[in-house]
């Protein structure tokens, strides 16, 4: 399979806080890759690099053969790289639909008319056709995650970025958001997702990397990463030499 997204030694400082530090990854196409970390890791900066919200201190970013390491997020939205929020923030006096259309026209920066048909388009993958006359602000949680999806989507992006987009969700709730996900990955699309809810992570991804204080310290089947003694270590304090050798 031929990279769609490369990403070499990256990192980045704020002030004396390295937020990413020597960050390397890259993603086929059509493939999904899931991102854990504890909170402070440094996850959502990586995505902000990658979409271009910030830029690196040192290393590169080629998307779809191209260096778009210095590219503004504008232009790197319009060459394919789509992105969610962890906390969604819709338009709330506009309906889902109207949402999403902006977000087709900006993120590919066409007319309005010309994005009516990926709107509509994108509403029913994401499963909000019937709330495309409700205003965003009376949507559930759920329904906001969707539409977080849904506007990012409706940009046609070849790269998806998710950021968190499980959290909060009840067990239905996030199984319904995983079903979403996989009619995504049906029509194509390569998806990075960063999320703590490991479980919708592992229905859907091909790898999971794990990142810890800036650094990229695992990365492999995703099973395999979870059982990891250091992968334990992180999350729960478990000490990595007693669960080799004790």
């Amino acid at each position: 399979m031929t990279d769609l997204l490369t990403v070499s030694d990256l990192s980045k400082r704020y002030g004396a806080l390295q937020v990413t530090d020597g960050v390397s990854l890259s993603l086929a196409e059509g493939e999904a890759l899931g991102i854990i970390g504890p909170n402070g890791a440094g996850k959502t900066t990586l995505f902000n690099l990658i979409a271009g919200m910030v830029q690196a201190d040192a290393g590169t970013i080629r998307f779809d053969g191209m260096d778009v390491t210095r590219m503004a997020a504008r232009t790197r939205c319009h060459r394919g790289i789509g992105r969610s929020f962890q906390i969604p923030h819709p338009f709330v006096g506009m309906t889902t639909y109207e949402n999403v259309l902006v977000g087709a026209a900006f993120g590919r920066g066409i007319s309005e008319r010309a994005s009516e048909a990926r709107a509509i388009e994108v509403l029913d993958i994401t499963g909000l056709s019937h709330k495309a006359n409700v205003l965003a602000g009376q949507l559930t949680l759920l329904e906001r995650k969707r539409l977080e999806m849904a506007r990012a989507l409706a940009s046609e992006p070849k790269l998806l970025l998710l950021d968190e987009i499980a959290g909060g969700l009840t067990e239905p709730e996030c199984e319904e958001l995983v079903a979403a996900i996989k009619k995504v990955r049906a029509q194509g699309i390569s998806i990075i997702w960063i999320e703590h809810v490991v479980h919708a992570l592992l229905a859907v991804v091909d790898r999971i990397a794990v990142i810890d204080f800036g650094k990229k310290i695992a990365e492999g089947e995703p099973h395999a990463i979870m059982n990891s003694p250091q992968v334990a270590e992180i999350y729960m304090g478990i000490d990595e030499e007693a669960v080799v050798h004790g």
